[in-house]
């Protein structure tokens, strides 16, 4: 079921200074915490794991191209995004020093051309790499508390692509009810219907080449308040880091993060809310942000992802 993701957003929108945020701890859970999903997820440990792109990317967003058949892993745990395309290159890679101690393999995710096709725009545009979950397993009832974690490496800012700005983001996909006015002849009802929504974090970078910042820098972000505006939380080195956001059944969501790749703890919380002023009915899947400036000649910044992992409490 590749719907999820026809509806993604931009990730561009407002920045607030994080918070002093107080969340009941009884109504969190840490995420992975409860029983890992093997359906899901993937380690990148198969020596033969492969990529494959089907031609051209989609681009729905842009100008309502699809351009079937889109690209898949050959385990069929991803795919590519029909709305925005998949990111130019999705490729297995010895894991990078200091990972999960027995890791041997992670996924390097970097893009060139974000936009449509062969058209050059010139403007921030991104690729989504999406994971396979709903359509293995169905989507998860917050109910069931369901969680996702996965480590993420940074290189070192010299190898970042030199621009201000988001370069990346990981993301869930959580689905709500909400209710909507219709008019129908002279008189309007509201009608319920499925909203889908896309809570998360974003890497930000800050080029000490654009004469803003006195040296380079990157920031965590996250998506979002209960208006959706990102929400500054922390600075972010090279090396590994952690992350993961969790989905209580009061539908709010939690996100946690640290430096390093050992589990996340109640002591990693970073912020919780009611993104968009939404409560989460459901958790379809996690997927990944790739983005560059779309213009034919540069290459997004290399991130590396290792163990994407989907957890539910039941």
């Amino acid at each position: 079921m590749k719907s999820p993701t026809l509806s993604l957003i931009r990730a561009t929108c407002f920045v607030i200074a994080l918070p002093i945020f107080f969340v009941d701890a009884q109504a969190q859970v840490v995420p992975g915490t409860g029983m890992k999903l093997q359906q899901v997820g993937d380690d990148f440990e198969d020596e033969k794991w492969q990529w494959v792109p089907n031609g051209n990317k989609s681009s729905k967003e842009q100008d309502e191209q699809i351009r079937t058949p889109t690209g898949y892993s050959n385990n069929n745990r991803w795919f590519e995004s029909p709305k925005r395309g998949m990111p130019d290159h999705i490729v297995r890679v010895a894991t990078p020093v200091g990972g999960i101690p027995g890791s041997k393999g992670a996924l390097k995710i970097q893009t060139l051309n974000s936009g449509i096709p062969g058209r050059n725009s010139s403007q921030m545009e991104q690729d989504d790499l999406v994971m396979a979950c709903s359509s293995r397993i169905g989507a998860i009832s917050v109910s069931r508390n369901p969680s996702c974690t996965c480590r993420i490496y940074l290189p070192e800012f010299d190898k970042w692509e030199n621009r201000s700005g988001t370069h990346f983001g990981y993301r869930i996909d959580t689905k709500t009810t909400v209710s909507e006015s219709k008019k129908a002849f002279l008189f309007s009802k509201n009608v319920k219907k499925q909203e889908e929504y896309w809570p998360g974090y974003f890497i930000e970078f800050h080029s000490s080449h654009d004469g803003k910042f006195k040296e380079d820098e990157a920031m965590l972000l996250i998506r979002g308040d209960n208006l959706g505006h990102e929400v500054k939380s922390m600075k972010l080195s090279p090396g590994w880091w952690t992350l993961g956001m969790s989905v209580s059944g009061d539908g709010r969501v939690h996100f946690y993060g640290k430096q390093g790749v050992s589990d996340l703890t109640a002591a990693d919380h970073l912020y919780s809310s009611f993104p968009y002023g939404y409560k989460a009915e459901y958790f379809a899947t996690h997927f990944f942000n790739s983005c560059n400036q779309n213009d034919g000649a540069t290459w997004s910044t290399p991130i590396i992802i290792d163990d994407p992992t989907v957890f539910s409490m039941r």
